[in-house]
């Protein structure tokens, strides 16, 4: 029999592969708050491009129901003629929550918004002069919305 004296080891050692897990860690690490940021960038592409139809489809149902704005959005559903088949959801909040609508209180404003990228609500409702009226302590710099009135 011949016994081999010199045999070759083949594969990684333990600490050559802990070594590897670890630069992925970091690596994996540095590249996910970026990520995030990337989602939110097209979370908020999609909240402008939705409500942009959305306000397309309160305007419509204004003009077919004479010169009434909706008293929510799922009106828009059951409006005679149908504007949309479905209020679409608002990505910045969890769950199956539709984008806020506010009326002001004398029907001729409105507003549709999104909580936005701190997903907290900072905008109160619209009031009767078409300016936003914000939470307390609110900036419209956070959430992303689209009105009829002056938006200030």
């Amino acid at each position: 029999m011949k016994r081999r004296g010199n045999f070759a080891s083949k594969g990684f050692t333990l600490i050559e592969m802990m070594i590897v897990i670890v630069v992925i860690a970091i690596l994996v690490g540095m590249l996910l708050p970026s990520f995030r940021g990337t989602q939110d960038e097209a979370s908020e592409q999609r909240a402008r491009s939705e409500m942009r139809t959305l306000a397309t489809a309160i305007e419509s149902y204004y003009i077919h129901n004479s010169n009434a704005l909706p008293a929510n959005l799922t009106a828009l559903i059951t409006a005679t003629p149908r504007i949309v088949s479905t209020v679409p959801d608002d990505p910045f909040r969890a769950g199956t929550n539709d984008y806020t609508y506010a009326v002001s209180a004398n029907g001729v404003y409105y507003v549709v918004y999104s909580y936005g990228h701190d997903r907290a609500a900072d905008i109160a409702g619209i009031a009767n002069a078409g300016t936003m009226t914000l939470a307390v302590g609110g900036a419209l710099a956070e959430d992303i919305f689209v009105t009829n009135g002056t938006g200030t």
